[in-house]
């Protein structure tokens, strides 16, 4: 059995339509699922850019590197300008990245 057995009907002008099916696409959404969203009283935001996952995922592997090398200088007291050098380089792209972003 569904678990939505309410039908609901809605009439809009060709603008309000349009406008309603890019909002929903801008949320990643489909229309039904944005409706019900601004119904039940949710912020519904734009998907972030798909950018937003390759920079997050760079963060995340910039962060990888930094906890090596830190396990690294606790264990052997030894850290390389090397290592610090790349860990840097990450950093820094990944801040242009997200200004690029911006």
């Amino acid at each position: 059995m569904r678990s939505r057995n309410r039908r609901f009907s809605l009439w809009l002008n060709d603008k309000e339509l349009s406008y309603f099916t890019k909002q929903a696409e801008n949320a990643g959404l489909n229309k039904e699922s944005y409706l019900r969203s601004l119904i039940m009283g949710s912020e519904v935001k734009p998907r972030p850019p798909d950018e937003y996952v390759r920079v997050a995922r760079e963060i995340n592997a910039i962060g990888n590197n930094i906890n090596q090398i830190a396990r690294t200088a606790n264990i052997t007291q030894a850290v390389t300008q090397e290592q610090i050098a790349d860990v840097m380089k990450l950093l820094n792209e990944a801040i242009r990245t997200m200004r690029s972003i911006r």
